[in-house]
């Protein structure tokens, strides 16, 4: 299969520029987008081989499930059932944009969607790309973000070339996107709202319109659990990891970066290639052969935004191992140690 990757001007967008793609979508296959988070990987969330196809392309367990993209609130209520009146207020708060909510499925939405459960996860992108391909589709877009399963995911649409190139018919290229982390998720299909996966739309902002939510206790964990049920993308299986060991390490800054330096010049000496994934305030300070910048610690947006990006840098450079400085929780941090923990396996240290 040959992948077509379609450039769109998104300051001077026309209609017809998204037909080649809907027209995909309406006949089950798939598509490669840009949302506001990350690029998803589209095809029709109400036909169960297009979900099936979708799993194949990047090779995901098919226990692990899709989020269902919708243009308009209202279809809330036609992809979900008994939709609660909190699901309602936080859509009316934060839609469209990064936030997932997890309501009871409603029957148009096949199981093979939904990775075998009863309830669906739902998301209104606010970039204008996305928001268009699913309106003019006329269609719900299951999509995934668009990598290959457990690497980093996609914030470039030559990222998903790189992983889905000859796997799928057509990838959009929108340009970067604007947030680069996944969007948070938060469990309404029950008696007490859980944040499933945290994202740009903090705890703290959450908390305003639904006084009392927590974290899922399996999201704030510092090990994995391979029993764990997952209702929503990333719980169960490892992600966004580089081909290189990544090991995070916590603590007093000055020992952080004396002992990655002693770390990295031990691996060197063994003939390793060793990169180490830091802040502004801390970059000049490492002596690995590679070392990269998130940002500047005052700046978490930056910091997200650079993250699974760099992670890919890493893979083109050939890096064997990997370290990481830790980030505070709280806000922002708390998605940005979430994708990392994962990504390095839940192998974090921390120094006394």
């Amino acid at each position: 299969m040959q992948t077509r990757l379609l450039k769109i001007d998104r300051c001077n967008q026309k209609t017809a520029d998204l037909s080649a793609a809907c027209e995909l979508l309406r006949k089950g296959e798939l598509v490669a987008f840009p949302t506001e988070t990350v690029y998803g990987l589209g095809g029709n969330a109400c036909d169960a081989s297009a979900s099936a196809r979708i799993y194949a392309a990047k090779g995901r367990p098919s226990d692990n499930p899709l989020i269902v993209h919708i243009a308009h609130k209202e279809d809330l209520s036609v992809v979900g059932r008994d939709v609660s009146e909190g699901a309602k207020k936080l859509a009316d708060a934060f839609w469209p944009g990064p936030l997932t909510i997890i309501v009871n499925r409603a029957d148009i939405i096949p199981k093979e969607t939904t990775g075998g459960l009863d309830s669906v996860a739902v998301r209104m992108p606010s970039d204008i790309i996305a928001n268009r391909l699913i309106d003019e589709s006329g269609l719900f877009i299951a999509a995934p973000s668009a990598n290959a399963s457990g690497r980093p995911s996609t914030t470039r649409a030559e990222h998903c070339m790189e992983d889905l190139d000859g796997r799928i018919p057509m990838v959009i290229d929108g340009g970067p996107v604007k947030i680069g982390l996944e969007s948070t998720i938060v469990d309404m299909s029950g008696d007490k709202p859980l944040i499933l996966r945290p994202g740009f739309i903090t705890k703290e902002e959450l908390e305003k319109v639904i006084p009392g939510i927590e974290f899922d206790p399996a999201v704030i964990a510092r090990v994995k659990n391979e029993n764990i049920i997952a209702k929503a993308p990333g719980m169960k299986y490892r992600h966004y990891a580089p081909k290189g060991e990544l090991t995070i390490y916590e603590g007093d800054a000055e020992l952080v970066i004396k002992t990655i330096n002693e770390k990295t010049a031990e691996l060197k000496a063994l003939g390793k290639k060793t990169a180490v994934l830091a802040t502004e305030e801390s970059k000049d300070l490492y002596t690995a052969d590679y070392v990269a910048s998130l940002g500047r610690r005052t700046d978490e947006a930056e910091i997200a935004v650079h993250l699974f990006e760099q992670l890919r840098n890493f893979d083109e450079i050939g890096a064997d191992c990997i370290f990481a400085e830790s980030f505070p929780q709280g806000g922002i941090g708390s998605a940005i140690m979430n994708r990392l923990m994962k990504a390095a396996g839940y192998r974090i240290i921390t120094l006394n």
